[in-house]
């Protein structure tokens, strides 16, 4: 009985004296329910600005975040906004009664009740929180293009075939063959992008072979369209894991396989043969190569053009002057030299464009003297058309230049390397400085894409060269006065012994199977030399070096060393020395390098720079970027580099101040001729900056960080960035700094102290500056205020491209006062996120300005209710640079509004608004009842 009675009393507790109490702490302790939920709201605050972070670092990455996310971050931000606007009411919702004689009980009650309910709401968000770990993935990398793609009707019909095959569910493996030149390569990718355009598969992805097979390489390539992430270090790991990711796939799979001279193991890639989505299209220059080797199930050859095609592509190329009377005849002649083969067609068209009938007959005879040649895969007539083309090149430093491209890997070239091969080879004539010579390779490379032997790449910072360019190339190098060797396997014992190791000035060594180098390489002549090897057992011999001492150039990147082999002190004369990505621990020995120019580091483990680097009096460029073990320089190392002109070091933070042992900011004004390119600098603490930095006066190409910025900033738009976070006002206004901003293209503004607006001080005007972007700065309250006479008469970012405003939440107005002349002239892309005080974006005046203006991106911001406000008649200020007859944002292409409460409509007035047809418009996550445009939107 006592445990049925105590049973009914629990319920009776449960049911009725719990809620009670419940309902009485709402009454009695209305106060700690407040607390609570200022507490969970700070706590919720903590985890979502993490995930945020996370989320930004991501996105920078070109990270695709996850939608959960977003949605999560929605509703934390929502929630979050609500609870402070709850709280700071609470004042008003808690008045007493009768003057304060007795307690507003009712409101007490539903203050308390409100506050444990929204404490609530904020428990279950974060129950619900996300993981940073799990917050984005990666974006599947494209690596197919189709440019220069001309729609032949002989290539249009192999196309259109190829097409059918892939459609042909018993077929999974295509061939396509012919001779080098004829444009396969070009052919395959236009099937590349047809086969994206008309969604037959869901990811394509293409894959450079060629001669010289690196499986890594191919397997990387194929790794990018998926988004996938090595961990494994060797190619049997990295093929298992492709092969578990391609098997697990369940999306419909193209992989293009581009220039195999042999049978190619495709389990050695990590290519499964059993995935029923999975097709593939090779190419080959033999046909054997594509049905008996690798088993293609339907080929298709590539043959030379016709005679009308080939006519057709050549006037392109040449010009239209090759129809006048005196030049057809000659240039029916050239073309019919060119065989019908784009490639030779391209090149020599491209060379004789412009050029009158003496030349072009000039030309004619080269052309027609016989030769021969037995470079495999060419024909002799081939060969001899883009030998003569490199022969009609202009000057000794652009054939250089295009040997020197020729000597490198297959695949991309990274421009840098080009520049320090070139400053060690004393490749640029008559220059004095880097940035000289900088402009001369572009220069130089600009020739040879004018002229075809050097291609675009997908990578800004590269160039690629034509397989058969490169061919060709290699054969010019080999014979004299050049003599360039190319090896490619590992006899190099037995090569070390014949006339041709005496005779070589240029070696390149890829070394990927060698298991032992000779002991001692005797190459009298030779002035440059690159070594690969992916082999990290690979150990270089101590003697190794001591028979080349005439070596102005050498590069070992991504070899392993404990220390240095000894031989390199016999490199008297050496000027560039590359060891990026190499694991280096010490260095010691290259103090004795005394001619050394260009000293690359990049990208590998060193952790401290040696004494014996005082050394060195002649080093013009240091390269010591993403370098991220690095911790000591020891001081007096960097002022003693008197003669360097370039330093990239974007990954060092360890800088001491004055009197300490490690290297401060102070030695850099020793570098009078530190004055082009990048010096990257990353300054983690304002008071690490001297007294005086004379040293960034003269800079035209830099990336500077100031303040605790972390990792997730490193991306710069431009050559000349500059990064300022929570700055006193008076480093800006100084000479140094402050002469910077005005040469400055992209600004970073971040928690600026004192200010109501971006002070007029930082750069009158801003004349330079592309990219502008402020966050975290809650004293801000306008963009500029153009009230003050200066930005009346200079007027304000005449050339500023893209603008973000984020986190700035009491910013109220963009400009306060009139219009500046040409504000906002260039104006492309507008960024605006949690800008609480903002009401309005642009007054009708301002927009009617922005006529560059192709993007509005506008979120989270809590008050804002139009985009556009119509002033009225009488607060106009006419001026006489603004036009009031224009049409506002005419390039308008994208419109995103996302989380905006208030936001009622776009705003209106006479005008319309008038959106390309291929432009964007994305309201995300508003309520809007009415409608949004009061004007026509096409």
């Amino acid at each position: 009985m006592t445990e049925i009675v105590s049973a009914v009393a629990a319920k009776v507790s449960e049911y009725l004296v719990a809620p009670i109490g419940r309902q009485l702490s709402y009454l009695f302790c209305y106060r700690s329910h407040l607390d609570d939920l200022n507490k969970k709201v700070q706590e919720l605050g903590h985890v979502k600005d993490d995930l945020q972070i996370t989320v930004d670092q991501a996105k920078r990455r070109g990270d695709e975040i996850r939608p959960s996310v977003e949605v999560w971050l929605t509703r934390a931000d929502k929630k979050t906004r609500e609870a402070k606007t709850f709280m700071e009411d609470e004042k008003n919702r808690t008045k007493s009664c009768f003057n304060g004689w007795c307690p507003n009980l009712k409101s007490r009650y539903q203050l308390g009740r409100e506050a444990d309910e929204k404490a609530q709401d904020i428990i279950e968000i974060q129950k619900a929180r996300i993981s940073p770990d799990g917050v984005a993935h990666r974006v599947p990398v494209s690596n197919v293009t189709s440019k220069n793609y001309d729609p032949f009707e002989s290539r249009e019909s192999i196309l259109n075939k190829i097409m059918d095959a892939l459609r042909d569910d018993k077929i999974s493996m295509i061939g396509v063959w012919g001779m080098g030149g004829v444009g396969k390569t070009t052919l395959v990718e236009q099937v590349a992008a047809q086969a994206k355009q008309q969604k037959l598969f869901d990811i394509v992805v293409m894959a450079y072979v060629s001669q010289t097979v690196d499986l890594k390489k191919i397997q990387a390539e194929i790794a990018d369209a998926l988004g996938l992430k090595f961990e494994e270090e060797s190619e049997t790991g990295r093929a298992g894991r492709l092969s578990v990711r391609l098997t697990a796939e369940e999306k419909n799979i193209l992989i293009i396989l581009d220039d195999l001279w042999a049978g190619l193991n495709l389990k050695d890639v990590g290519i499964p043969s059993d995935h029923k989505g999975l097709k593939m299209v090779l190419t080959s220059r033999e046909r054997d190569v594509l049905s008996r080797e690798m088993g293609t199930h339907k080929n298709f050859a590539v043959e030379h053009l016709p005679p009308g095609e080939a006519w057709s592509l050549f006037k392109k190329m040449a010009g239209d002057s090759i129809e006048k009377r005196d030049l057809k005849p000659t240039a029916e002649k050239v073309l019919e030299i060119c065989a019908g083969l784009p490639i030779a067609i391209v090149i020599v068209a491209k060379a004789l464009n412009g050029k009158g009938p003496i030349a072009w007959k000039d030309a004619l005879r080269q052309l027609t003297i016989s030769i021969m040649t037995n470079v495999k895969g060419i024909e002799a007539q081939i060969f001899h058309n883009l030998e003569w083309s490199y022969n009609y090149l202009y000057g000794d430093e652009v054939k250089s230049l295009f040997l020197l491209c020729g000597l490198m890997d297959y695949g991309d070239t990274p421009i840098d390397d080009l520049f320090k091969y070139g400053v060690g080879l004393d490749l640029f004539q008559n220059i004095n400085a880097l940035e000289e010579a900088r402009d001369r390779l572009h220069t130089l490379i600009d020739d040879l894409k004018a002229s075809s032997l050097l291609l675009e790449s997908n990578r800004d910072d590269c160039v690629r060269m034509h397989d058969i360019v490169r061919q060709v190339a290699r054969a010019i190098a080999s014979k004299d006065p050049h003599r360039f060797v190319v090896r490619e396997d590992d006899r190099l014992e037995e090569w070390s012994k014949t006339d041709e190791s005496k005779s070589c000035t240029f070696i390149s060594l890829n070394c990927r199977a060698a298991h032992e180098l000779p002991k001692c390489l005797v190459c009298p002549q030779l002035k440059f030399c690159l070594l690969r090897s992916y082999n990290p057992s690979l150990n270089i011999p101590n003697t190794f070096f001591e028979g080349m001492k005439g070596l102005k150039v050498l590069d070992l990147s991504y070899m392993c060393f404990t220390t240095l082999p000894s031989s390199l002190d016999s490199l008297a004369n050496l000027q560039t020395l590359c060891l990026d990505g190499c694991t280096l621990v010490d260095i010691a020995l290259i103090g004795k390098l005394t001619k050394l120019q260009v000293l690359s580091l990049r990208r590998s483990t060193i952790q401290q720079l040696p004494n014996e680097m005082v050394q060195l009096t002649n080093p013009r460029l240091l390269d010591l970027n993403y370098c991220w073990k690095l911790e000591v320089i020891p001081r007096n190392i960097l002022s003693s580099l008197s003669r360097l002109e370039c330093l990239y070091m974007n990954r060092f933070t360890q800088w001491a101040i004055e009197g300490e042992s490690n290297a401060c900011l102070s030695e850099l004004n020793h570098l009078s001729r530190l004055t082009i390119l990048d010096l990257d600098l990353h300054i983690p603490d304002i008071k690490l900056l001297p007294k005086e930095y004379t040293f960034l006066e003269k800079l035209t190409r830099y990336s500077i960080f100031i303040g605790d910025w972390g990792w997730s900033y490193q991306y710069c738009k431009t050559s000349r960035t500059l990064k300022l976070n929570e700055v006193d006002r008076s480093l800006y206004v100084g000479d140094g700094i402050g002469k910077l901003l005005k040469k400055t293209e992209e600004l970073v503004l971040r928690k600026l102290i004192g200010t109501k607006s971006i002070p007029y001080e930082l750069d009158e005007g801003f004349c330079k500056l592309k990219h502008l972007h402020v966050i975290a700065s809650p004293e801000i309250q306008y963009v500029i205020d153009s009230k003050d006479q200066r930005v009346q008469q200079h007027g304000a970012f005449p050339s500023l491209e893209s603008l973000i405003l984020d986190e700035l939440i009491n910013l109220e107005e963009v400009c306060c006062g009139p219009i500046p002349v040409k504000f906002f002239d260039n104006l492309k892309t507008l960024d605006v996120e949690k800008c609480h005080g903002l009401k309005f974006l642009f007054l009708l005046s301002m927009a009617r300005g922005l006529q560059q203006l192709e993007e509005i991106e506008i979120k989270s911001c809590n008050v804002i209710q139009q985009i556009v406000v119509c002033e009225r008649e009488s607060e106009i200020k006419e001026d006489d640079h603004v036009e009031t007859n224009l049409q506002p944002f005419p390039k308008l292409r994208s419109l995103k509004l996302e989380d905006l409460p208030e936001l009622m409509n776009f705003g209106y007035f006479d005008s319309e608004l008038e959106m390309t047809s291929q432009g964007t418009c994305s309201q995300g996550n508003l309520d809007i009842h009415m409608p949004f445009f009061s004007y026509k939107v096409c």
